[in-house]
């Protein structure tokens, strides 16, 4: 359970950043704060900042709303015992993953400029993905209340 409310708080935090970045490609809140490099105007108004169409925050926005989402149903009582939200989180965090990584490569080696909020980002989802594959591991969360044999034999 906790594996789980921590990527509901790392996807929360990861929605507000993503959220950011998206209202100032929509053209909301002026320049972007990211101290004296400039790398974040760089890369946000590179020709990569746009995939499908789209701001390319945008997809962030929908990836943190997702992990969030399913985070929290993980967290159901119903849902505690249940392995497959595990392997759902799993999912996303490495869909968020791989695109983070094909993201950070542009930045690094295409557009030549590092955007402080991209790599918060890169990091919150490197997160995310850890914890997600660390949820897998643990053991699975009992909801029976099942006593044990030495509890029944002091109860009768």
């Amino acid at each position: 359970m906790r594996y789980r409310q921590a990527i509901a708080l790392l996807a929360l935090v990861g929605l507000f950043v993503a959220l950011y970045l998206w209202l100032h490609a929509l053209g909301f809140g002026g320049a972007i704060k990211c101290g004296a490099s400039g790398g974040c105007e760089t890369v946000q108004t590179s020709p990569w900042a746009v995939f499908l169409g789209m701001p390319v925050a945008f997809y962030g926005v929908v990836g943190y709303l997702a992990l969030l989402v399913v985070a929290l149903a993980s967290l159901r009582p119903a849902a505690l015992p249940q392995r497959l939200w595990n392997v759902m989180l799993v999912g996303l965090a490495s869909v968020g993953l791989l695109f983070t990584i094909y993201l950070t490569y542009l930045e690094l080696f295409v557009i030549h400029a590092i955007c402080r909020w991209c790599i918060g980002s890169a990091v919150i989802i490197t997160a995310s993905w850890v914890v997600s594959l660390l949820s897998l591991k643990s053991p699975a969360i009992r909801t029976d209340h099942a006593t044990s044999p030495q509890q029944q034999g002091r109860q009768a």
